[in-house]
């Protein structure tokens, strides 16, 4: 046996293993650090030890991804270059980042199999997971005269990298709704894509679609830092990457200001919930899906605690976006997707996404109850919040016996529940009913 394989077998084997039990994120953490020559020919640190308590990690995690239902969290991934406490983990875009050694396409085909969840085939068995072969958004025949393009935007915070359908309809100069998709952990821009259906509905209406991508330098299971204080600012780190993209795109095409509209998935829920908050003049409304209001998290312990049990104390109002833009507070009017069993991000946090946007109305807004199911699929609650002048400002959806997936989804996609209620659908129709009143220009 050569010194490579004494070292690479016992660490690839204790991934294999971590990974059939369906703790992905371990297993991917333990290959990086094997990549990165720092792994140790004995058991993956963060493994059970012989008394059953687990080995602390040795930087500061940043990472938050735990299996769809199941409510395991998964250990935390360190980035390649962790910050230290009180610092912002995003970093500048080609700044300050150094490449990983080399590696073997086999290892690397290995590590991309893990990082999407579906090495073993007990893994792929779990709900909303990554399946061989499942998926591949890059060979998905277009619609012909469709685009989806890949694009970047470079400003004084660093740069994004993101990807734009643009339909078959759409023709120049004709002013068109621009919906921003932000994906959940170990999620790509295709793959949310395919699970959301969202081009599908793009070629349906005739609006276009931009996927902005989480880099592994930013995070390492590439999930919007949503927890960072330097995250959740006008003008700062992620949102004003994200906004800055956005405002590329609508000069770049012909966007109808006031049908700009923000949405996302989990992590990508929590930072649309930022966006709405910090940019109310940009973006019209706001669709949040199994994520966690503005504000709240500022540090890692009081994320896992929010992701676990709601914000604690009071949420912030989170209207410092309002003061910056130079306008009048204003609801922003904002969709809520929630399971009532979602095991990874609690419920409550739905409820507090509602409360925070509902704020700036000075006093809880009367709200009108529905009940609904979805043929052969899963039941779901209703709640219209209505202003003075009987307007629904505020809609939150609660699927019942749903987990942490995208509602109403594609299995071609991860972290779907196809037996949902339409949440895609249901989001285009709630934007489309709610036009900015007053939007910024450029």
């Amino acid at each position: 046996m050569t010194p490579f394989d004494s070292k690479v077998l016992p660490n690839m084997q204790e991934a294999a293993r971590l990974t059939s039990e369906g703790r992905v994120t371990e297993a991917t953490a333990l290959l990086q650090r094997l990549f990165r020559g720092e792994a140790s020919q004995g058991a993956a640190p963060g493994t059970a030890r012989p008394n059953n308590t687990v080995a602390p990690a040795a930087r500061v995690l940043r990472v938050f991804d735990v299996e769809p239902e199941t409510g395991e969290v998964k250990n935390a991934v360190p980035p390649p270059q962790a910050a230290g406490e009180g610092v912002s983990p995003w970093p500048s875009a080609g700044m300050g980042r150094t490449a990983p050694p080399p590696m073997s396409e086999a290892l690397r085909g290995l590590l991309d199999q893990l990082e999407q969840g579906g090495l073993t085939q007990g893994i792929a068995g779990l709900p909303g997971s990554f399946a061989p072969g499942r998926f591949a958004a890059n060979e998905v025949p277009l619609p012909n005269g469709a685009r989806f393009e890949t694009a970047a935007f470079s400003g004084d915070v660093g740069n994004l990298s993101y990807k734009l359908y643009v339909p078959s309809g759409y023709r120049a100069g004709q002013s068109v709704p621009l919906v921003v998709m932000l994906h959940g952990c170990t999620q790509s821009p295709d793959d949310f894509a395919a699970g959301t259906r969202m081009n599908t509905l793009a070629e349906e209406g005739t609006f276009l679609v931009m996927y902005p991508a989480q880099t592994a330098s930013a995070n390492a299971q590439r999930c919007w830092n949503w927890f960072s204080p330097g995250d959740q600012l006008r003008g700062k780190g992620e949102p004003a990457l994200i906004a800055g993209a956005t405002r590329q795109v609508m000069r770049d095409h012909t966007v109808d200001p006031r049908r700009v509209f923000v949405a996302g998935l989990s992590a990508g829920g929590a930072a649309a919930a930022i966006m709405g908050a910090a940019y109310p003049d940009l973006y019209a409304a706001v669709g949040v899906h199994s994520g966690l209001a503005c504000g709240a998290a500022r540090d890692m312990p009081s994320a896992f605690a929010a992701m676990r049990q709601g914000a604690a104390g009071r949420t912030p109002s989170a209207r410092s976006g309002e003061a910056a833009a130079g306008g009048a507070a204003r609801v922003v009017p904002t969709i809520v997707f929630h399971a009532d069993k979602d095991n990874t991000v609690h419920p409550i946090n739905g409820d507090q996404v509602i409360a925070q946007a509902g704020a700036a109305a000075g006093g809880k807004l009367p709200a009108r109850v529905e009940q609904g199911q979805v043929g052969g699929g899963r039941s779901y609650t209703r709640s219209l919040y209505t202003t003075a002048d009987d307007a629904a400002v505020l809609e939150q959806w609660v699927v019942h016996g749903g987990g942490h997936a995208w509602s109403g989804g594609s299995a071609a996609g991860t972290y779907t529940d196809p037996r949902g209620p339409d949440a895609s659908r249901e989001m285009m129709r709630f934007f489309l009913e709610h036009p900015h009143p007053a939007p910024a220009q450029g």
